[in-house]
């Protein structure tokens, strides 16, 4: 007889609801406070490898206990008390749970060093304690010049109770700030409550996979006897957004079209707030009739403020996966929200609040297990970062958006600012606006920040081999000082990333990408091979801006300077990069490669983000003569369409190997003997391709956008992975993945618009690259 079958996913975001494991993360340069009872145990994790580390065990007398663990104290152990001493907010927080527990924090022991700088990724210390003991683990790091190639990096914590709850809920986080106020809602409850005009409201997923719905109605209004509420057609119309959809607007509205709430922080990304709050209709239409719901329980808690009651409340529903199908079906799955996952709101008018814990059991809107939602109010005196969040992996802590070193002089010229890959990038600029941008990196220089790209140093004996085996480029080949554009692809053939490699010595490289994974895909790689070779994130230490246009070189030229085993900046060949300083040999040390994403002459600029500040201005200084320009996302997409160069989610996926994304170039697989991930279904796939990239000259003045499908006839053969209006050529074009019987230059197609047959564009197929296909500007 067969077993029953058992539904057991793999579930690796959900590991903090484990009742007696808790996991914190100490940041590179960083100091993080765990206390332990008796029989708790923590485990140290070195993540990526040659990361030192200082650990302080505090007695509850505040006298060192590190002899319970046969740790010896060192006065060269000094980063823990410079870094409490150094008034950052970090800092300040500590000192002051350091103070509540009675300890002097300018009075600490001194700490121990739990290991050398030359350990592997992975390495790990355990502990158990015996008694009460407050723990201060460190990851010193000091300033790393950009040419070297150490890089602090974060450590993990693992911390196994002994006496777990019995409630299985995770440990809140830490507040984000001063507290006004902080509530927890059961499942199955609703609350109402106050919040001024600048206040911030924060609700949190306690353990992960739960639903809040959220209503707020104006309480000036509502002394005139007024119930002016969040309203979604005029929220959703105000956005620009023509139906509704899974995801935040960045501001709410009411009725009369007055702002209520703007959206400051969200870790999760998927949320509904478009639909109704679960009402009792819904249980009685699957048969459970009086089961709880969150309409019925907002009327109640909102009843003593004069709110009328209704049967359906339209909210916020914070962490609901609601998706919309082609046919505008609503559907619901399991929220995407992990343990700790929160929304950041700030009140734009004095509001009245409701929030509930959704009791909804009976499917998926809550993982099937409803539990607690912890709400957060702030003072309007608190200043908080405009952020949404990544996670690298689905179990990885989430990283909130990232402002540049650049990120004070862009801001003096912009408001217009776009999350891109977790980085805040200027979209356009005051007073120039893309088509001015845009010329001037055509016929001039144009300075762009480019801090959004992801930066590895792999080092050790096996760099090379390991590289040789993950890229597609022949690595071996590549000389010290010099740049390769190269994919990294999945077994299947499919592109993980794209980037570029520069080798800073005989085992030494820098990778370059857009994907934050790639660090860890290539550890795993290592690890599973037994390689002698360190991967170390650099993206927080290494900033960067792309100068870019025909004068480009006669503006670095006037404040690179390099030694003489260095090239000089007028004689860097194209993709070779030099390490030199700004101005002297005094100046702050600079990386100066040779490379571009616009099609021009063009140079990136390489720097410790303590130097950025001084390195934009210089730039800016010696453009001023030439007619610098600063450089936007919306300009740059029309140069990078125009050269022919791909962009990740656009021209290739995993889906997409790099024949069909048109950089077929970039796997020499007759010359690279060497086996390297993907190479035979890159064999089968160029010998029998489906797909190739081609470029599109539209007929007439209409555009078209990426995703929409390319015909012959009534069959669809192909479909827009870019397009913009080229102010070179005064027209349309498109960058097309064909089917290759359609992709010969000069074939005919069609562009589908409104249902992709009551409307056609006519487009002529081309090359791909439809500005300098001979590349003689970059080479010049």
């Amino acid at each position: 007889m067969n077993a029953p079958r058992i539904s057991r996913p793999r579930e690796p975001g959900l590991f903090a609801r484990a009742p007696n494991l808790e996991r914190y993360r100490v940041a590179g340069g960083g100091l993080t406070l765990v206390a332990l009872a008796p029989g708790d145990s923590l485990q140290v994790i070195d993540l990526e490898g040659r990361q030192p580390c200082e650990l302080l065990a505090l007695a509850a007398s505040g006298h060192s206990a590190l002899a319970d663990w046969a740790l010896k104290a060192s006065p060269a152990c000094g980063f823990i008390a410079e870094r409490l001493a150094d008034g950052s907010v970090q800092a300040q927080r500590l000192v002051q749970a350091l103070r509540r527990r009675g300890i002097d924090p300018r009075q600490l022991p001194d700490a121990a060093s739990l290991w050398d700088q030359d350990t592997p990724a992975g390495h790990s210390r355990h502990f158990v304690a015996s008694d009460d003991v407050l723990v201060i683990v460190a990851a010193p790091a000091g300033p790393t010049s950009v040419d070297r190639q150490y890089r602090p990096s974060e450590l993990r914590l693992w911390v196994t109770r002994a006496n777990p709850s019995s409630l299985l809920l995770p440990a809140l986080p830490e507040p984000l700030g001063e507290l006004l106020d902080e509530f927890t809602l059961k499942p199955g409850t609703a609350h109402s409550y106050t919040v001024g005009k600048g206040q911030y409201v924060q609700v949190l997923d306690v353990a992960g996979r739960q639903c809040s719905d959220f209503v707020a109605l104006d309480r000036r209004a509502l002394d005139r006897g007024l119930e002016l509420d969040l309203d979604q057609t005029v929220t959703r119309t105000l956005n620009g957004s023509a139906y509704p959809a899974p995801g935040l607007f960045s501001k709410f509205f009411d009725r009369q079209m007055q702002p209520m709430l703007e959206v400051v922080q969200d870790t999760v990304g998927r949320h509904d707030s478009f639909a109704l709050a679960c009402a009792a209709r819904y249980y009685e239409s699957h048969g459970y009739f009086g089961h709880d719901n969150c309409s019925d329980n907002l009327s109640r808690v909102l009843a003593a403020h004069g709110v009328a009651a209704r049967s359906g409340w339209p909210a916020i529903n914070f962490f609901f996966n609601t998706r919309v199908d082609a046919h505008q079906q609503m559907t619901l799955d399991e929220p995407w929200s992990r343990p700790g996952d929160y929304v950041l709101l700030r009140a734009m008018t004095d509001l009245l609040c409701g929030s509930t814990s959704c009791p909804d059991d009976i499917d998926p809107a809550n993982g099937w297990n409803p539990t607690d939602i912890h709400v957060r109010l702030y003072s309007d005196k608190e200043r908080f970062s405009i952020a949404m969040s990544t996670r690298t992996t689905a179990d990885a802590d989430p990283i909130l958006t990232r402002e540049s070193a650049f990120h004070s002089r862009t801001r003096a010229m912009t408001g217009s600012f776009v999350d891109y890959r977790n980085w805040w990038l200027p979209l356009r600029y005051d007073g120039y606006g893309a088509i001015e941008e845009y010329l001037g990196c055509r016929e001039r220089v144009a300075v762009m920040d480019l801090t959004a790209l992801r930066k590895f140093d792999i080092t050790g004996p096996d760099a090379e081999a390991l590289l040789q085996y993950c890229l597609t480029r022949d690595v071996r080949r590549l000389a010290v000082g010099q740049v390769v554009y190269s994919a990294m692809c999945h077994e299947h053939g499919g592109m993980l990333d794209d980037g570029t490699l520069l080798r800073m010595g005989q085992d030494n490289f820098r990778w370059i990408c857009g994907e934050d994974f790639a660090g860890t895909w290539l550890r795993e790689q290592a690890q599973a091979l037994g390689m002698k070779v360190w991967i170390k994130s650099a993206s927080e230490q290494i900033h960067n801006l792309a100068v870019q246009g025909p004068m480009s070189r006669d503006l670095l030229k006037q404040m690179v300077w390099t030694p003489a085993g260095q090239p000089s900046l007028e004689n860097l060949g194209w993709f070779r990069f030099l390490v030199g300083r700004l101005d002297g040999y005094d100046g702050c040390p600079l990386m100066i490669s040779r490379t571009g994403y616009t099609g021009e002459l063009g140079y990136e600029v390489w720097c410790h983000p303590d130097d950025a500040g001084q390195v934009w201005d210089r730039i800016w200084a010696l453009g001023q003569p030439l007619g610098v320009v600063p450089l936007g996302l919306e300009a740059l997409d029309m140069l990078r369409i125009e050269a022919g160069l791909i962009f990740a989610g656009y021209e290739f996926s995993d889906q997409t190997d790099p024949f069909e994304a048109g950089i077929g170039f970039s796997v020499p697989l007759k010359s690279k003997t060497d086996d390297f991930i993907g190479r035979d279904a890159l064999l089968r796939r160029s010998a029998h391709p489906a797909h190739k990239l081609v470029g599109l000259h539209l007929s007439g003045n209409e555009g078209a956008h990426h995703g929409d499908p390319v015909y012959r006839g009534r069959a669809q053969v192909g479909v827009i992975t870019s397009a913009c209006r080229s102010p070179l050529l005064a027209s349309n074009i498109a960058l097309c993945r064909v089917d290759v019987a359609c992709a010969d230059p000069g074939t005919v197609l069609e562009i589908g618009k409104v249902d992709g047959l009551q409307k056609r564009i006519s487009a002529t197929v081309s090359a791909a690259i439809f500005y300098d296909p001979d590349k003689s500007r970059v080479r010049s």
